[in-house]
């Protein structure tokens, strides 16, 4: 059984020195978390699985500064690491592996252009190319007349998953199932899938959206969005059926520390790295 991993989340703000981690309430409601080295560097001794670095800023002029957090993280953190944020072409996937990355997410630039993901995974290879999806819900009255949407049910009801770009500030109408489909077709190797709807809530995983993509696709889901506990981890890793879960809020606030979240998951028969 491959072990399942937990992934601290840094959304990363590079407007300032050395960057800056914040956290937000569905996308919105920023709160400072510290500079994102040293956060890195606590994860890694506390045993995250992986670590994700969002730049939340990702304007050209930054790309820079994000590749040298990359290069001072790598200097002292032995995981993988994967940067999302302002990765447009497939020389920004190349220029942030030679910075030590080894993944590289993004969401809007595929959707413009979905060949992205075609040159890039022949560039850097599929088991580089992460696929972030922001997802949200779109309840419907009659899901037999949706017939261009897969459609969920959950406990609030029927629903189809709407893809937004641009950090959450505009949708597209892109069935966020349908999409990652096409992705992996494509040669994306991972899909990292936030609930926006629970981003930040702490309120728990969206089981439904994260068992129904796990179930249409073959390559890894990482779930995230929601995550306010250690049993909110184990229901998306068992229920969601996830083979990862990224959280922020709790890790950042030291509210359950990776150790602890890895020990509750062992306890209860789920494969983790300890």
């Amino acid at each position: 059984m491959l072990a399942k991993r937990i992934i601290p989340c840094l959304d990363c703000d590079l407007n300032v020195p050395h960057g800056r981690v914040v956290k937000g309430v569905e996308f919105k409601q920023i709160r400072y978390a510290g500079e994102p080295v040293a956060l890195a560097t606590k994860y890694y001794e506390d045993g995250a699985d992986e670590i994700v670095f969002l730049d939340i800023t990702a304007s050209h002029e930054r790309r820079e500064t994000m590749a040298d957090v990359i290069k001072a993280t790598t200097e002292n953190v032995f995981v993988p690491i994967c940067v999302g944020g302002g990765i447009r072409k497939p020389q920004d996937y190349v220029n942030m592996l030679k910075a030590g990355a080894d993944k590289c997410s993004t969401n809007t630039a595929a959707i413009h252009n979905p060949n992205l993901i075609n040159e890039a995974s022949k560039v850097v290879g599929s088991q580089a190319c992460v696929i972030g999806i922001d997802a949200k819900r779109r309840y419907v009255d009659d899901p037999q007349e949706n017939d261009d949407h897969v459609i969920i049910e959950t406990p609030q009801g029927y629903c189809w998953y709407d893809c937004s770009i641009y950090g959450g500030r505009e949708f597209t109408g892109i069935d966020a199932i349908k999409w990652a489909m096409e992705c992996q077709e494509r040669g994306a190797g991972e899909i990292l899938l936030t609930s926006m709807d629970r981003d930040g809530t702490k309120d728990g995983y969206d089981i439904p959206l994260n068992r129904a993509m796990s179930e249409m696709l073959d390559i890894p889901i990482i779930a995230s969005g929601g995550g306010g506990s250690p049993e909110h981890i184990y229901e998306t890793l068992t229920k969601g059926k996830s083979d990862a879960a990224l959280a922020a809020s709790i890790f950042h606030f030291d509210e359950y520390p990776v150790p602890v979240v890895k020990e509750y998951l062992k306890e209860r028969g789920v494969a983790v790295r300890l």
